[in-house]
């Protein structure tokens, strides 16, 4: 079938890709919008990959606050010059970042952060409960391998299904972002305040102590 004007820029509007490489994805896919939107997508994945390895030394530091004052993000996301660091692509990326990390709570940005120390306990964990449950001992350490990636989809930010998209990961939203810009861009680190978070605790810790003091 044949490829119209308006199917290429309704594709370019969608994707942010060049004309030509609209053209040929929709020429690739037979016209399918679909098809051609994943057919960039991998595209946009093999061009992210070359642009990884490039320093990233502006970008911004950004605060969001959330819940009228309940929970607040400090994030820092990089990228290689100050040009797209003032884009609105990329400070609407940093913001929806920031969004994200406060909806879902992430611990870590991936999960070469996460310390060996913390992953040989989590693996113990989930060893110990896989046991537990009866699972016969041969499929016990495929099991826990399972579970571990769970995990890591559960408390790496760029593992998690984005905040605005439940069907992509944030990594695949920022290796598109990557891809439509044309600069490395990286989350280096974050951290996130809720209110009254961890007082609990605390008193439970200081209620423990003074009851052993007087015991």
């Amino acid at each position: 079938m044949g490829i119209s004007a308006a199917d290429i820029k309704n594709l370019r509007t969608a994707t942010g890709a060049g004309i030509a490489d609209c053209k040929k994805a929709l020429d690739a896919s037979d016209g399918d919008m679909d098809a051609a939107v994943d057919f960039l997508r991998k595209k946009g994945l093999a061009a992210a990959k070359k642009k990884a390895g490039r320093i990233t030394s502006e970008g911004a530091v950004h605060a969001y606050i959330h819940g009228g004052g309940r929970v607040g993000v400090l994030i820092e996301v990089n990228c290689e010059t100050d040009f797209v660091a003032g884009t609105d692509d990329f400070k609407a990326f940093v913001h929806d970042v920031a969004l994200h990390i406060a909806a879902f709570s992430p611990s870590h940005v991936k999960r070469e952060d996460i310390t060996a120390a913390e992953i040989d306990k989590e693996r113990q964990i989930q060893r110990e409960r896989a046991l537990e449950e009866g699972k016969p001992e041969k499929i016990v350490d495929r099991m826990v391998e399972g579970r571990l990636n769970k995990y890591f989809g559960e408390v790496c930010l760029l593992e998690q299904p984005w905040v605005k998209d439940q069907d992509r990961k944030t990594q695949e939203v920022l290796t598109e972002l990557v891809a439509k810009i044309g600069e490395n861009i990286s989350i280096r680190r974050f951290v996130r305040y809720e209110l009254g978070e961890g007082l609990e605790k605390r008193v439970d810790d200081l209620a423990a102590e003074v009851a052993k003091q007087i015991g």
